[in-house]
């Protein structure tokens, strides 16, 4: 069985020591040496863009989604692509009536198994928008059903959700729920090919996230709509990733998740 690997990781921006953090994602990022990552909280404008610089020499193509502007400066998601990149978009997602912007990173790429459509995405954040989260979800299915017909490649959707496992936007994304519409269905890859272990991705255990003394939770995801009858879009395995400190510097007050999947026979 052919397979390929992917990621994700919010990188939190500017945030912290970013100088002691940046080494140390760019070596995460060689070591695991997945095929396509997503990322969070980039920050790109003139002179200065996160995705090139943690992906620096590793032979990354690269597309970016602007979300938001942080103090006056542009951050959104980034695409990190081994093959090259067809096509990519940005797409808004709803607000909710919240002052936050959100949206979705697209890119279409060319592998060596097809064409993959990868959608990289990062919803709300405060913890009573679970409303908000929900009208997001349902976008981001919208848009996937667009742009990733059935009878393609199963399409890859990894972020930050902002969501614990057991919330209704993420019990919508794995089939649990329609919200009050139809359902649609993306194996969670942690999920599916994990260790049986919480998966925690945002900690008290990091010094980052620390200080928010918020409770200990799995809110970063890989899912993928799949298999399908050529046996594409199997997690094979999944781990929490980006999580060790050197001293007491974390890559990013996020861990990250990296799941293996089916390319087909």
């Amino acid at each position: 069985m052919r397979t390929f690997r992917v990621a994700t990781l919010n990188i939190w921006n500017r945030f912290g020591p970013w100088e002691e953090r940046l080494p140390l994602i760019h070596d995460g990022i060689a070591k695991l040496a997945p095929d396509v990552m997503g990322m969070q909280e980039v920050l790109r404008y003139p002179g200065f863009d996160q995705a090139a610089m943690v992906s620096d020499g590793l032979g990354y193509h690269i597309a970016w989604a602007q979300a938001a502007e942080n103090h006056g400066y542009p951050v959104g998601n980034a695409i990190l692509s081994r093959w090259p990149i067809l096509r990519s978009e940005t797409i808004p997602l709803p607000t909710g009536g919240s002052n936050e912007t959100r949206s979705i990173g697209y890119a279409e790429l060319d592998s060596p198994y097809g064409k993959i459509p990868f959608f990289c995405t990062h919803l709300n954040w405060k913890f009573h928008h679970g409303h908000v989260r929900q009208l997001q979800v349902r976008a981001l299915a919208a848009v996937i059903a667009e742009r990733a017909p059935l009878n393609g490649f199963p399409p890859i959707v990894v972020g930050d959700f902002n969501a614990e496992t057991d919330s209704d936007e993420i019990r919508f994304m794995r089939g649990y729920t329609g919200l009050g519409g139809p359902c649609v269905y993306f194996a969670d890859a942690f999920g599916v090919a994990g260790d049986g272990s919480p998966g925690i991705t945002f900690s008290k255990r990091n010094t980052f996230a620390e200080p928010l003394r918020e409770p200990d939770r799995r809110i970063d995801y890989i899912f993928v709509r799949g298999p399908d009858d050529a046996q594409r879009g199997e997690p094979q395995d999944a781990r929490v990733c980006f999580d060790s400190p050197s001293g007491d510097v974390f890559p990013s007050d996020h861990f990250g998740v990296v799941a293996t999947i089916t390319a087909g026979r």
